[in-house]
Order: structure tokens, then sequence, then C-alpha cells
């Protein structure tokens, strides 16, 4: 039986001030996982490509503008989305400083949190977070 394939793109972007490491994080708006903080990102429309789809809805979730972000990899578990069967592409950047952050679109709120108080997120975000420090080879 044919199911239908989504493929999200998710942004981990990294800003460390003051010998303290920030990760830009959303609350979701919409279910699933409503409420919960997350990366932002969001389903590729189908004539971008993945990089470009990835600055697109960190854009509309936080308002950040960014150019460059590196891929970190792409994510498959069979039930990594309640909703179906999602890949996601994840991309990474680290900033010098923390850039001003609004939530919009589908983020309830953005906001910046030191990495060291991070707590449940939404899907598999911390095994995502995880492989970009190693790619940004970023030691806690």
């Amino acid at each position: 039986m044919k199911q239908d394939l989504a493929i999200t793109v998710d942004a981990v972007v990294f800003a460390e001030e003051n010998e303290h490491l920030y990760l830009l994080v959303i609350k979701r708006k919409n279910d699933p996982f409503q409420g919960k903080w997350a990366l932002p990102g969001g389903f590729l429309e189908e004539d971008e490509l993945l990089h470009t789809g990835c600055l697109r809805e960190l854009e509309e979730e936080t308002g950040l503008q960014l150019k460059e972000m590196q891929q970190v990899g792409i994510y498959d578990e069979i039930d990594r989305d309640p909703r179906g069967r999602t890949l996601s592409i994840a991309f990474t950047t680290k900033l010098q400083q923390r850039k001003e952050i609004k939530g919009s679109d589908d983020a309830e709120e953005a906001q910046w949190i030191l990495l060291d108080n991070l707590k449940e997120l939404a899907f598999d975000h911390h095994k995502i977070i995880n492989d970009a420090l190693e790619k940004l080879q970023i030691t806690r």
C-alpha cells in the first residue's frame, strides 16, 4: 500500500554570548505537540530546494533572516511524526551573538534558550541538536 511521504526541514541555530551557548526554539502553535518547544521548521514546498525551504521556515517562524546554513543530516525514523511518514533534513549554523526574533506563523513564540537549560522538545529534536553540535564541533 502506497503512503504519502512528507518532507520537512529543521533549523538548528546556536548563538554564543559571554561564554554561554544559546539555542533558538519556537513554541508550537498547532498539533502535534501544540505548546511544546521545538526547532523552527516545517514542510518543504514543491518548488523549493531544501536549503531554501529551511531559511524560509526559519524566517517565517522567528523573523530571523540568514543566508547560509550547513546540512546536519536526514532524519527518517518511521514514527518520528504522529501525522504520518515524514523525512526531515536539518540545517545548522552558529551566530556570534543572539539576534532579535519574534514568534510568527506556526510559532506561538520564539526564544533563545541556554542550551544547558534545554528541557523536553517535540519530535526527535534532541537528537538533531546533538548531531548539529557534533557537526559544528561544539563541545558543552
